[in-house]
């Protein structure tokens, strides 16, 4: 993750990319997430920073701190396809309401779609 969307909080860009990691396997559920000082050296940001989006994923429910020994990723298979589900939603809806903007209509969109996808068929599925 190098650079931030500037319209988006630092922390939350950070909770987001956490969970795409572990939606798509990156981290596996009972990983230990780096320290809040290593990841904030690797993002170039302030430790406070790391430390509200780990604080963050702990109230979701994303991760657990063990005291003396750091954060680790839930072993939670449910809790994976709930951030799955959750995340398609965001991407769906950002979609969906993009297509509006542009004049597109529900019968309009679902065509893109289905052409796009049949354009996509010996690509990733």
């Amino acid at each position: 993750m190098n650079g931030f969307d500037p319209n988006i909080p630092i922390y939350i860009q950070i909770v987001n990319s956490i969970k795409r990691d572990i939606i798509t396997g990156a981290v596996k559920p009972g990983d230990r997430l780096q320290s809040v000082r290593e990841r904030a050296e690797a993002l170039t940001v302030n430790p406070n920073t790391v430390q509200r989006a780990y604080q963050e994923l702990e109230r979701e429910g994303v991760s657990e701190t063990r005291r003396g020994t750091g954060s680790f990723i839930t072993q939670s298979d449910e809790l994976i396809g709930k951030l799955k589900s959750e995340m398609a939603e965001g991407i769906l809806d950002a979609f969906v309401t993009g297509m509006s903007a542009l004049g597109f209509s529900g019968k309009d969109i679902t065509r893109s779609l289905a052409t796009k996808l049949e354009k996509t068929k010996g690509g990733p599925n």
